[in-house]
C-alpha cells in the first residue's frame, strides 16, 4: 500500500505563491500518472492538475490553467504543485493521488486513502 505524504502549505496573501511537495512511501509513482486534487470548505473535492508517468504530458483544471504548473522527480518518488498567482478562491486543503483518466474527467485509482492532504489558505 502507498502513502502520500502531502506538504508546503500555509497562509498566503493574493498574488502569492507556494509550492506543494507529494512524497510517496511504500511503492514506486514512476509508473503511475499522479494528480492534485483540492477541497474547500463546504464543497466536493476537485480536480486541479495531473501528470502523465513521464512528465511529458500534463493537464490542469481551468480554474487553474496559466497560474499552476504540475511537475514530478521520479528519482525522488515525489510529485510538485508549484501555485502562482494565488486567488482567496484557492484556499482549500490540497491532496495528492494516483489518478486515472475517465474521457475528459480524472479521478483517484485505486483503493489507498486519500492522505492527510496539506492546508493552503489565501488572504485577500
Amino acid at each position: 500500500q502507498v502513502q502520500l505524504v502531502e506538504s508546503g502549505g500555509g497562509l498566503v496573501q493574493a498574488g502569492g505563491s507556494l509550492r506543494l511537495s507529494c512524497a510517496a512511501s511504500g511503492r514506486t509513482l514512476s509508473s503511475y500518472a499522479m494528480g492534485w486534487f483540492r477541497q474547500a470548505p463546504g464543497k466536493e473535492r476537485e480536480f486541479v492538475a495531473a501528470i502523465n508517468w513521464s512528465g511529458g504530458s500534463t493537464y490542469y483544471a481551468d480554474s487553474v490553467k496559466g497560474r499552476f504548473t504540475i511537475s514530478r522527480a521520479n528519482a525522488k518518488n515525489t510529485v510538485y504543485l508549484q501555485m502562482n498567482s494565488l486567488k482567496p478562491e484557492d484556499t482549500a486543503v490540497y491532496y495528492c493521488a494516483a489518478v486515472a483518466r475517465n474521457g475528459s474527467s480524472w479521478s483517484k485509482r485505486g483503493s489507498d486513502s486519500w492522505g492527510q492532504g496539506t492546508q493552503v489558505t489565501v488572504s485577500s
